[in-house]
């Protein structure tokens, strides 16, 4: 205990004088959050005037889907009036007697698309109804039947959330940034996935640790009312570019990324942050985020804390975002021992709670 309590103050002091420099740096360079390029919608309607029996649910789903532009036989294109429409909602017809229960809206945000699932519909239904309103977020779209099931597949220019009503055989769909919709953005990003293995050592994989880590942390995340968007469940790559666009765009209060490290020492072990120093952000930003990120970590895993680092040009992700972001490398792969703990379930658990404990912190700051 008195060993980690010299850490803890060895790594307070060492925190200390980071952001110091990273403060001065930041005021001597002028550098300016980017604003929000969502424009705000004329006039809104609040999802509280809207009965709740005419809301159709959104779901986020679990799993990454194949992108529209795939050729399949069975998809058509969409019908979509010309001209522009004096509303702010997108106008889907649906068969007489459909029911909100019979509909359901999932936001498949990393491939920018809202999928519409609307059950026993004619095979010829979407061919000659047209789509109307306000089509402005929508650069096109398509549908298929399946088991007399019709799905309205729309390719949107951006990340939205929906607010809906069905009503007169019609949905009205608003596209809305995420920030009017939740108060708590957070995006987790566990690195590499596919092709894309990151570090190999000890017969682990840095994408395999990274996702673990990730999904655990999801099932503690599920049981809040933050919304949490991931930049992959499954083991899939999304590009740097992609995941970056994730945070900026959802205006998110945290983009954490979870990765492992590596030494040409095998006997180096221990928990590193990095974090983003090139943009300042007043009362919460990068470095405290980190801060907390390594101290909960550290606390749960009872391991070692190596503390703080900047983010060098190739950590793209976050090198590039606009929101408080940080990455916490949860062990290095090189050493056999914490190559070890990290097969372990248990031990990526407890890395899970100290994430999860760092969200919490952040949030009652």
């Amino acid at each position: 205990m008195n060993i980690l309590m010299k850490k803890t103050a060895i790594f307070s002091t060492i925190f200390s004088v980071i952001v110091s420099i990273v403060v001065f740096f930041a005021m001597e360079n002028s550098v300016l959050l980017a604003e929000s390029r969502f424009s705000e919608p004329t006039p809104p309607i609040a999802e509280e005037d809207i009965p709740e029996d005419k809301i159709v649910e959104t779901v986020v789903p679990d799993d990454v889907v194949t992108p529209i532009i795939t050729e399949n036989p069975n998809r058509d294109s969409l019908i979509f009036e010309l001209g522009t429409a004096d509303t702010n909602f997108l106008i889907i017809p649906v068969p007489p007697g459909t029911h909100r229960n019979d509909i359901t809206i999932k936001n498949h945000y990393l491939i920018d698309e809202m999928w519409i699932i609307i059950e026993n519909v004619a095979a010829d239904f979407y061919a000659t109804n047209i789509i109307s309103g306000n089509r402005r977020n929508i650069i096109g779209g398509t549908f298929e039947i399946e088991d007399n099931n019709a799905i309205l597949k729309f390719v949107l220019d951006d990340i939205y959330e929906y607010r809906n009503i069905l009503e007169e055989n019609h949905i009205y769909v608003e596209f809305v940034p995420p920030r009017e919709v939740h108060n708590r953005i957070i995006v987790v990003d566990p690195a590499f996935g596919g092709s894309e293995t990151g570090i190999v050592a000890n017969d682990l994989m840095e994408k395999d640790v990274a996702l673990s880590v990730a999904l655990k942390l999801k099932e503690l995340l599920d049981q809040t009312d933050y919304m949490v968007y991931y930049t992959r469940t499954t083991d899939n790559n999304l590009s740097d570019e992609k995941r970056v666009r994730i945070a900026n765009n959802t205006r998110a209060d945290m983009l954490i990324r979870i990765e492992a490290d590596s030494n040409d020492s095998s006997i180096v072990n221990g928990t590193t942050t990095i974090f983003n120093q090139t943009f300042f952000i007043p009362h919460f930003g990068s470095p405290e985020l980190a801060y907390i990120l390594e101290t909960e970590v550290v606390l749960s895993i009872r391991g070692n804390a190596l503390g703080l680092e900047g983010a060098a040009a190739d950590d793209y992700v976050i090198a590039n975002a606009t929101v408080p972001a940080a990455a916490i490398r949860v062990g290095h792969l090189t050493n056999a021992q914490e190559a070890t703990l990290l097969k372990r379930e248990d031990y990526i658990e407890k890395i899970a709670v100290g994430i999860f404990n760092a969200i919490q912190a952040v949030f009652e700051e």
